[in-house]
């Protein structure tokens, strides 16, 4: 019993390790153009029934005797953080005045039958070995061949799924995302719709992974409405003084299986060095 209290409360500090290390990398972000959140979700292990076994007599003289069990209750054996969970909700549109900068103001998502929450948008960029990846981050740039790109290189695509090559930044965007040179229509931003964004994998760098099929053409998708503004940027939806505060209490709640450690620890202590002499 002694050592599944070590184990209890060891867990209790790896969760809030672990918690504090997802707080800090939001708090890094906080800056971070489209950067989405993250929460924690935590979990606790499986809880055990406890019961004590003990012996009645059934007869006079005690010489038969049947085994009884009576009920102790549930002991916990600890926690885990089981996964972290961006947050989609819009973060702040704040004016750049750069051609290259776009950003998607959401309007009508649908919501998800399952879990009833909305769905999300993103732009679709394309990776160093030509994968579709997801992005909330419209601080683009053009490369030295006139290529749209992210801030770390990854080709911006069109609803073609083509990279869009422009030559000049003397370009507009409409809000419905067509891209305007010299009168002309160049391309139109690709934009995906997610219907469960929950199902997306965070890479780093702002992008995001879509297992299987490649999410779905927002401007096609019934019910889905937005507009592009170029020269904006989408902040991040960070709320930090809501983030000081839940690092506030996982360092406290942290401290707190700590000091529970130490007491198990000094108890053991007693149990070998001072019990075990009698």
């Amino acid at each position: 019993m002694m050592f599944r209290g070590f184990y209890t409360a060891a867990s209790g500090m790896l969760t809030q390790q672990r918690h504090a290390e997802m707080l800090t990398n939001n708090l890094s972000n906080a800056n971070t153009p489209g950067f989405k959140t993250d929460q924690a979700s935590v979990r606790s292990f499986p809880e055990m029934l406890m019961q004590r076994m003990g012996q009645k007599a059934t007869t006079p003289n005690g010489k038969i005797s049947l085994p009884i069990y009576s009920q102790v209750g549930s002991l916990s054996t600890g926690v885990y953080m089981q996964e972290a969970t961006p947050l989609y909700t819009q973060g702040d549109i704040r004016e750049t005045q750069l051609a290259t900068d776009l950003a998607i103001v959401n309007g009508n998502l649908p919501l998800n039958q399952e879990n009833g929450k909305p769905g999300t948008l993103l732009f679709v960029v394309e990776n160093s070995v030509g994968e579709a990846r997801y992005t909330r981050n419209g601080n683009f740039t053009l490369d030295g061949a006139g290529y749209l790109t992210t801030a770390s290189g990854n080709y911006v695509q069109d609803v073609n799924n083509n990279r869009i090559r422009v030559n000049s930044e003397n370009f507009s965007v409409s809000e419905e995302g067509m891209i305007i040179e010299n009168n002309q229509p160049v391309a139109r931003i690709g934009i995906a719709f997610a219907r469960d964004p929950y199902q997306l994998i965070k890479e780093g760098d702002g992008l995001f992974r879509a297992e299987g099929a490649r999410l779905a053409n927002a401007y096609n998708t019934a019910g889905v409405s937005f507009n592009l503004k170029q020269g904006y940027l989408e902040g991040s939806n960070v709320d930090q003084a809501q983030i000081m505060t839940d690092m506030l209490t996982t360092y406290r709640t942290f401290e707190a299986n700590q000091k529970i450690l130490q007491a198990y620890d000094k108890s053991m202590d007693k149990a070998v060095n001072e019990i075990g002499r009698l």
